[in-house]
């Protein structure tokens, strides 16, 4: 095979292109190419071999120049580059062999002869380019492709990172708030809370785009309950129902929390808190119900640090698979996610 495109194919790309100006010329004037002389028509053919294995080494050291000058950069001002370049070198190289040639033969050179020897050469030049050039041009996409996606996966990550650091103390804030309260009037409750404190940061250690196994996340959501009542009112209303079929299904860590964070920080009017999870169909649906209190109800929503950078994660974790719901009416604020599985 290497002995063939050394060796042979330049020869018959040198042919094929004499052929086919040979065949456009004898058209044009109705003429035969066997009917001229055989020593004239081999000078001509020995000429066109010639030119085909300049040409094919010209092409070949232009293309070691391109991938020296500008490696596997794809992008299409560099195949227009290339090709004006290769095209320009190869008229160069036609017009110094086939039109003194033209002109010394038959009828002499004409405005046609000399269309002929530009366009037909151009043409095949531009052919053998994108046959020889398009494995490479491939590999250079692909590489471009990869290392796009691996810039886009480093500034996600990087993002994630972000939001985690900026939920980390926002949650800490909210249960050392209620620890402090706690030291003046309950010494052993607040022993208690930072036990359970101390519990649900062990759990927030885990790398949030790793995910864990769905009972993981809703037993972490029964002990930040747990944690929660002790400082709530005696007067909550609490129902938790989670589906028993959630079990082993994949989920992405603390997703699920600053939902009833935020209904346990907000609860008010009659204290009545819901919070639901079920799977239907491979959806994962998590509801969370709380009544609102009259300083909440005079304004449109509430919204936090947390409900932000839920949103973002989301959309992060599960593009085009999440959705996120959060109403108000009247005295009752439901929020909402549902999660392909």
């Amino acid at each position: 095979m290497k002995f063939f495109r050394k060796y042979i194919s330049p020869a018959l790309y040198g042919l094929l292109v004499y052929f086919t100006v040979r065949l456009l010329h004898d058209t044009e004037h109705d003429e035969m190419f066997w009917k001229r002389d055989w020593g004239l028509n081999i000078l001509e053919m020995s000429c066109s071999v010639l030119v085909g294995y300049l040409g094919i080494y010209l092409f070949e050291w232009l293309f070691r120049f391109y991938d020296r000058r500008w490696p596997l950069q794809f992008n299409y001002q560099g195949v227009v580059r290339e090709l004006i370049i290769l095209v320009f070198a190869n008229l160069v190289l036609v017009n110094l062999i086939f039109t003194p040639m033209a002109a010394l033969t038959d009828d002499g050179l004409s405005w046609g002869d000399f269309a002929d020897l530009t366009m037909i050469p151009t043409l095949y030049a531009i052919i053998y380019y994108g046959i020889a050039r398009s494995s490479t041009w491939l590999k250079a996409y692909v590489v471009s492709k990869v290392q796009l996606e691996k810039l886009t996966n480093d500034q996600l990550e990087t993002e994630l990172k972000f939001l985690k650091a900026q939920y980390h103390p926002h949650f800490l804030f909210n249960a050392l708030n209620t620890i402090y309260f706690q030291m003046d009037e309950d010494v052993p409750a607040a022993k208690q809370s930072t036990e359970l404190l101390s519990s649900l940061l062990r759990y927030q250690l885990y790398d949030q785009q790793q995910q864990v196994p769905i009972s993981q996340e809703l037993e972490y959501l029964h002990n930040y309950i747990r944690f929660q009542q002790i400082r709530v009112s005696d007067r909550l209303r609490l129902s938790v129902c989670f589906d028993k079929l959630l079990a082993e299904q994949p989920i992405y860590p603390l997703l699920l929390l600053p939902l009833v964070e935020n209904a346990f920080k907000y609860a008010g009017g009659d204290y009545e808190i819901s919070i639901n999870a079920k799977i239907t169909d491979g959806v994962f649906n998590f509801t969370v119900l709380n009544d609102v209190p009259a300083q909440i109800q005079a304004k449109d929503n509430y919204t936090g640090i947390g409900l932000e950078n839920l949103k973002r994660r989301l959309h992060l974790l599960y593009p085009h698979k999440n959705k996120l719901t959060v109403n108000r009416h009247e005295n009752r604020f439901t929020a909402e996610i549902e999660l392909q599985f």
